[in-house]
Order: structure tokens, then sequence, then C-alpha cells
């Protein structure tokens, strides 16, 4: 009886162990890359400006080369979302005061995905806060949209172009 006491807390344990193991091996990351134009207008606007930004997600093959399927995946949520100005590139984000990214698509609500209200000053790169939203039914479809509502302290006299870095992290079970 001594000995069962004292090999139930190490077979509980390997079992935590095996399972966050096999968790992790069931979680990757999905990375996306795409290019929002800011247009630029000689006139100051100071209500919010909406952009609407098609992804086209190609989340299949990445589910085929993980060994799972998009009907298998459990989670998934937003890891990181960086945006940097690429054009022009002696540009900074002093223009901006606030962004929210939001993302939906055709069969589904528009939720929140990543925003920043205090934008740092003299930077060409920001990270945005995620929104913790689960974003399962967006990645699972073809393509998504990011809609981008800035609201701007100054006039921008020319286009500009913005990539933004998405990382989500998704977790699935196997084919």
């Amino acid at each position: 009886m001594k000995k069962l006491l004292l090999l139930a807390p190490l077979l509980l344990l390997l079992g935590v162990l095996s399972c966050k193991k096999i968790n992790e091996l069931l979680t990757f990351d999905l990375d996306y890359s795409q290019n929002i134009t800011v247009p630029g207008s000689p006139i100051f606007i100071p209500t919010p400006v909406v952009l609407a930004v098609p992804v086209t997600t190609k989340s299949d093959e990445t589910f085929k080369s993980k060994n799972t399927a998009a009907d298998l995946v459990k989670d998934v949520k937003l890891k990181r979302l960086a945006l940097t100005i690429t054009d022009p590139a002696a540009e900074n984000f002093d223009f901006l005061n606030s962004i929210e990214i939001s993302i939906g698509t055709d069969q589904n609500d528009i939720v929140p995905l990543a925003s920043l209200s205090s934008i740092p000053k003299g930077v060409s790169t920001i990270e945005l806060t995620p929104s913790g939203a689960k974003l399962d039914k967006y990645l699972k479809a073809s393509s998504y949209t990011l809609h981008t509502k800035v609201t701007v302290n100054k006039a921008i006299l020319k286009d500009i172009t913005v990539r933004a870095d998405t990382k989500f992290t998704v977790t699935a079970d196997p084919l």
C-alpha cells in the first residue's frame, strides 16, 4: 500500500507531462505578411479612417504540411501583429494617434484582432496588442478581411505602404 502511495504522484506527474508534450506537438504558428496602403490626402481628416484589406490564407496547405486539416483545428489565437512602414523609407508612425485592426469573413462577424492606442514617436515599426479573440473560423476560411481603423493627427501628403506581419498560434488534432 505504501508503494502505491509513493507511485501515485509519480504516475500523475508523468501523465501531466505527457499530455503537455502531446499538446505541444499539435501546436504550431502560422505567419502571414500583407501590405496595406494608407492613401495620402492633403486634407487633414480628424475622424477615423477605415481600410479593408483582403487576405488569402492558404491555410489548407499549411495544415496539410503540419499533418492536420481545417476541421481538426481546435484553437487559433493571434500571437503577434507588427506593422512596419516600407514606403517611403524615411517615414515613421508620427502621423498616427491610434490603430485598431479587426478580422472578418463573408460568413463570420467582424471581431477585434489587435490595437494600439498610444503610438510611440519616431518609430517605423510598431507592435499591436492582441485582443485575445478566438480566431478558428477566420483562419479556417480560404480568405479573410483585415479592417483597419486609424486615427491620424495630421494630413498624410503621400501614400504610405505598411507591411502587417501576423503570427497566429494554432492548436489542432493530427490527421
